[in-house]
């Protein structure tokens, strides 16, 4: 089976190169971006302005590597794809969980930005504590670097 999905707007970010980039945008949360959505999809926006959060999905564009494995930025230690958040994936999906400022027209303004410019906008979806919050979370191999409940060396991608 063939999935072809068209991008409905792009991410305006100050990141030009990803090695200025944080490795996920908590590590740098004042930074601000935005979506322009596509003419068309501005009226999904309607009502997204009362939640605090949204959770992005877009496409990995400066990559068509693929790896079964690779080293994430906090250790050089080879976990699988699917244990890492590399852009080097199938399908090059990335997912953000971002703060939203302010919604003008066909833009989505927010906060807690990791992502390049440019970057192809897949799908917007309203973060909802009641079904995303977890309890009992463990986070595998990261634990280790989250220990003393400090933010670890390398929030920036090198």
């Amino acid at each position: 089976m063939q999935i072809i999905m068209n991008p409905i707007g792009v991410i305006h970010s100050p990141y030009k190169k990803a090695k200025e980039m944080p490795i996920q945008g908590i590590f740098k949360p004042d930074v601000r971006a935005w979506i322009e959505l596509h003419e068309q999809y501005s009226d999904g926006l309607k009502d997204l302005e009362g939640f605090s959060h949204a959770i992005l999905l877009y496409y990995f564009h400066k990559t068509n590597k693929e790896q079964i494995q690779g080293s994430p930025f906090l250790e050089n230690n080879r976990h699988g794809i699917f244990a890492i958040r590399s852009p080097h994936r199938p399908n090059h999906i990335g997912l953000s969980v971002v703060k939203i400022c302010e919604i003008e027209g066909n833009k989505l303004h927010f906060k807690e930005v990791d992502v390049l410019d440019g970057t192809p906008v897949l799908d917007i979806k309203p973060y909802i504590k009641y079904f995303d919050v977890r309890e009992n979370v463990v986070s595998g191999w990261l634990e280790k670097h989250f220990e003393d409940g400090g933010v670890p060396d390398k929030t920036i991608l090198k």
